[in-house]
């Protein structure tokens, strides 16, 4: 009997476990990725709902209300294109990790600002902008990088999973 390697991280599996919907998350990249989904999207509900709330007790105006979540949604509409073409230029991997620090560097900026008491209506606007502009330069490389991850047999579970992710 030869020992051939296997083709595929999943083929090494029990046929139980490969064929299961949970399958993809034996992929340690795949698993660390579908977590940070799950992570990111609470941090960014949190971030909605915040930004609104914020509003409210910053201006009464409804309309800056609702500016707050045009300005979180607007960013996306315009750049879905152009986002969608960048991930398929660049490396999708090293546009994520820039993606997060300049997320990161925005939120954090607009967290001091609101512990110094310090954010305006239109700083608040502007800064949800900001954070609508990486989500939508974000998303499509987030979403494109799954098949580099899996194996084509798990291409379905992994699909399935990453849409629990971001629906959880």
């Amino acid at each position: 009997m030869s020992a051939t390697p296997s083709a595929s991280p999943a083929a090494s599996l029990p046929s139980s476990a490969a064929g299961s919907p949970w399958s993809p998350l034996h992929n340690v990249l795949f698993r660390s990725l579908w977590i940070a989904t799950i992570v990111s999207n609470i941090g960014t509900w949190m971030q909605d709902v915040g930004a609104g709330w914020l509003m409210t007790s910053l201006s009464s105006s409804p309309s800056l209300v609702a500016l707050v979540e045009a300005a979180d949604s607007f960013p996306l509409m315009l750049l879905a294109l152009p986002a969608g073409a960048l991930a398929d230029i660049v490396d999708r991997r090293r546009l994520l990790i820039v993606i997060q620090g300049y997320l990161l560097v925005v939120a954090g900026t607009l967290g001091v600002l609101t512990g110094f008491e310090v954010v305006t209506p239109w700083v608040l606007i502007g800064f949800t902008f900001a954070l609508g502009v990486g989500a939508a330069l974000m998303l499509p490389a987030w979403a494109a990088i799954i098949p580099d991850l899996v194996p084509a047999d798990e291409m379905p579970a992994a699909v399935a999973l990453n849409s629990i992710a971001i629906n959880v």
